[in-house]
């Protein structure tokens, strides 16, 4: 059977495929259960999403009531990542060559050019550049007269001390994402004990200066006295918590590809990323309150706090994590997935670090600091590109789970040149149809007054809906076509 194996394996490569979109084989798959544990906790513990507990206590819910709404997002995100990076740990598959299952060879590239190019390039751009922010803070800490090189001389809109920044953390963010994989569970094994460190003393810092547990319990934003719990403002933060993993969640299977087991990946997500949310939930919480209230007006910037200290040594330390955090969520979430879809664009031509290669380049050319200007429309535009994303996770599921009853022949999703035959013309047409008509319900919230409930909720309103019309549709499409299954007979995982 190992010898079939290979040979498949030799077929591919000779239709074309480079390595990095080639099953691995069991011998390759070396990520454990603790790996999987550790590799999300930069994206828990990272500025934007401590902004965003801000904006969660100011709907009014008590602080009691954010800590258990975040929670209970973390079993959501859990969950989806596991069950989306499920066919990923069986067939040893990235999420580019797994799209191709539900929309069909040739229509995969367009949700994965979205996931993989659009989103993650612009994000890798924005979220480098807001570390660079904070570098450059810490770098003007420990050289006052560094702010000062260039004599405030704009180069392309950017001081000459904000490029040299920008540089420098664009360039650990690049060898980070060519070490793929394997330097990143290494990265966050290290960074990981170090977030518990920080914000761990942070904690401790804010619960002090805010006269203690109950005192800091006790903090309602200014203008905000509601007490009581809301299904609605409940909803809206899961929403929210499980809106911002929509892209690392379609391509999980970049990660779980590598996972030893199902059960390897199963557990340390489930655990990872509920221990981290859990100490999120808390830690976050108690230090925006506890610097609220110490203060004496609403201070939800992480960055704020850590900048108004005293000690440099203190301001250092917490800086160099959050710095890391920005890495390791930038790496996970949009370094990696753009170097495999790169890849999977040109799978003859194109390798997955010369994907990376490719991404950062356009990363820095796109000017991520011009874009910033007008942040309003940046976010809107990759809020609908995310908006999208949700009801492409309901197709994928639906697809995986129920259609195919995890069942995938490999030899579909690596066919000779110019073989279309999974799906006419290599397109699903449904998966495209369920795309729009879930997107839409997702937003229509945002425009039809009558669902402005559902505004907060496009996330859960797209994958809720894409999985119901994508198994109506797909029942009617086995219908006529019945060599469907009969070509997509299991080809056993490799």
């Amino acid at each position: 059977m190992e010898n079939i194996r290979k040979k498949e394996l030799t077929a591919y490569q000779e239709r074309g495929y480079k390595e990095d979109l080639l099953p691995k084989t069991k011998e390759k798959r070396t990520w454990s259960t603790f790996n999987y544990f550790t590799i999300w906790m930069g994206s828990v513990h990272n500025v934007p999403n401590y902004v965003a507990v801000g904006g969660f206590l100011a709907l009014g819910l008590s602080p009691i009531n954010v800590m258990l709404a975040i929670v209970v997002s973390a079993l959501v995100v859990a969950g989806i990542m596991i069950l989306n990076g499920a066919a990923g740990s069986k067939y040893g598959i990235p999420f580019s060559m797994i799209l191709k299952a539900s929309y069909g060879i040739r229509g995969a590239l367009f949700p994965g050019f979205l996931r993989g190019c659009v989103a993650a390039i612009m994000w890798y751009g924005l979220q480098t550049y807001t570390g660079s922010q904070a570098l450059l803070i810490l770098i003007a800490k420990i050289w006052p007269g560094f702010l000062d090189i260039g004599a405030n001389v704009k180069f392309f809109g950017i001081s000459l001390p904000g490029l040299i920044a920008f540089a420098l953390f664009w360039v650990v963010n690049l060898y980070i994402g060519l070490g793929g994989g394997d330097v990143l569970k290494k990265f966050t094994a290290v960074l990981n004990p170090l977030i518990y460190i920080v914000f761990g003393g942070m904690t401790i810092w804010a619960l002090n200066v805010g006269g203690g547990l109950a005192n800091v319990l006790k903090y309602r934003p200014e203008g905000f006295n509601n007490s009581g719990t809301s299904l609605l403002a409940f909803l809206v933060i899961i929403n929210a918590v499980v809106a911002v993993w929509a892209a690392p969640a379609v391509s999980a299977s970049d990660f779980t590809q590598n996972a030893k087991s199902f059960k390897s990946q199963a557990v340390g997500q489930f655990s990872g990323l509920l221990v981290s949310y859990i100490v999120f939930a808390f830690t976050s919480v108690i230090i925006l309150a506890g610097a609220s209230v110490y203060y004496g007006n609403d201070t939800w910037n992480v960055l704020d706090i850590v900048n108004s200290w005293d000690s440099l040594p203190a301001i250092a330390l917490a800086t160099i994590v959050l710095l890391m955090t920005t890495i390791s969520t930038n790496a996970a979430g949009n370094i990696v997935p753009a170097g495999f879809q790169i890849a999977a664009l040109f799978p003859s031509k194109i390798n997955y670090k010369q994907g990376v290669v490719i991404a950062s380049i356009v990363s820095f050319l796109l000017m991520p600091w011009k874009l910033m200007e007008n942040q309003t429309s940046i976010y809107a535009f990759l809020d609908i590109i995310g908006g999208i994303l949700g009801p492409v996770i309901g197709i994928m599921l639906a697809h995986y789970f129920v259609i195919m009853k995890q069942d995938i022949n490999l030899a579909q999703l690596y066919p000779e040149k110019g073989d279309y035959s999974y799906y006419k013309g290599g397109f699903n047409i449904f998966a495209f149809v369920v795309t729009i008509i879930a997107s839409f319900l997702a937003f229509s919230g945002k425009f039809i007054p009558a669902l402005s409930a559902l505004a907060n909720l496009t996330w859960i309103v797209g994958v809720i809906a894409a999985f119901i019309l994508y198994i109506i549709g797909m029942s009617f499409y086995r219908k006529a076509n019945p060599k469907f299954d009969e070509m997509n007979a299991d080809t056993d995982a490799i």
